[in-house]
């Protein structure tokens, strides 16, 4: 027997994975981070069958045909499609393993799920990841992935704060001793953000826009404060009057004043929890700053203006985009210190 569980540990390439509503990342332990691709699905609505995963998928994105959907099987960092999110991580875990030997065991994961999702919710990834080759299962909330990521000391008797603003969620977390002590929730983050460019040129201009189209706009000329060059960029979409082409010319500006709605909201979420923050680890966020992390942390500004309604520090972690992935790395890599940071029930139950 332990010559068995010695060569599971040898053999199986544990893996943490980002399941992210936009991305998807796996970190093989002792590799780092191998894998990063969208997290989409192709499939033939006639004949059931997926025709592509990933970046593959992603491509096919707002340029398939009746018969051919490209869908997001995860809705705010929630699985919304359990059998197709199966496949989804079968395919990510397969594209990892497949050059170990052929006899050697399934991997361990360690999966990085929102803060505050429900047991239902919860039991889906698990599930789903187990379907999909795993051969254990350990979820952590990715506030706290992020955190460990950010390389922020959350095991100490400190306050440490962080930001994650995915692609489905925004995770506001204060950490003390391996536990969130406060902590909001947000279903509105840079999926939210790109629909607001939708709507604002819907509104304003009666121009049809791509999803392809305005995250690029997002990530071109989207800010949170006033940019020292102005920009412009053209928008090029459908008329909803005449069904024609249209281009129009957008500034920077009206870009911001599309993405407010948005930021508004996490800059309020982020004020909440400093308010219902104790004083002594409060008084730790104010010496240390707050971190951000995630993609929407490149939103150009954001650190800025989040600083000047606060009145603390913010910092932007390094490579915001794959810290909920590093963090799950982390742990895996140390997983008997880190065990306390992994969700409870679950910990527990696979260790049984």
């Amino acid at each position: 027997m332990l010559m068995f569980k010695f060569l599971q540990g040898k053999f199986s390439h544990d893996i943490g994975i980002d399941l992210g509503t936009c991305n998807t990342l796996v970190y093989i332990k002792g590799k780092g981070i191998v894998v990063k691709e969208s997290s989409v699905v192709a499939i033939n609505v006639k004949s059931k069958q997926i025709l592509a995963i990933g970046d593959n998928a992603n491509r096919m994105v707002g340029r398939t045909p009746s018969h051919i959907i490209a869908i997001k099987p995860l809705v705010d960092g929630v699985v919304s499609d359990f059998e197709v999110t199966e496949q989804m991580l079968k395919y990510f875990i397969d594209k990892v393993h497949k050059k170990t030997p052929v006899l050697s065991p399934r991997p361990r994961v360690v999966i990085g799920i929102p803060y505050g999702v429900t047991e239902v919710e919860r039991r889906a990834v698990e599930e789903a990841a187990t379907s999909a080759g795993a051969r254990q299962v350990f979820l952590i909330e990715e506030p706290m992935a992020a955190a460990i990521g950010a390389r922020l000391p959350v095991q100490e008797a400190a306050g440490n704060m962080i930001v994650d603003i995915g692609g489905g969620t925004t995770e506001v977390a204060v950490m003390s001793l391996g536990g969130i002590v406060a902590s909001r929730s947000l279903r509105i983050a840079g999926n939210e953000m790109t629909e607001d460019i939708v709507t604002y040129a819907r509104d304003h201009f009666n121009l049809l826009l791509g999803e392809r189209t305005a995250e690029k706009i997002k990530a071109l000329v989207g800010s949170a404060v006033p940019l020292k060059e102005k920009k412009k960029i053209k928008m090029r979409g459908r008329d909803l009057v005449t069904g024609l082409p249209k281009e129009i010319v957008v500034t920077d500006e009206q870009i911001r004043a599309a993405l407010s709605r948005s930021v508004v909201k996490i800059v309020d979420a982020i004020k909440t929890t400093i308010e219902e923050t104790p004083p002594e680890l409060l008084a730790d966020i104010m010496e240390k700053g707050i971190v951000l992390a995630g993609g929407g942390a490149l939103l150009k500004g954001l650190d800025k203006l989040i600083t000047k309604e606060t009145g603390t520090k913010v910092y932007i972690a390094d490579d915001p985009l794959t810290c909920v992935a590093r963090g799950t790395g982390i742990v895996l890599e140390d997983i008997d210190n880190l065990k306390d940071v992994l969700l409870p029930p679950e910990y527990q139950q696979i260790s049984q």
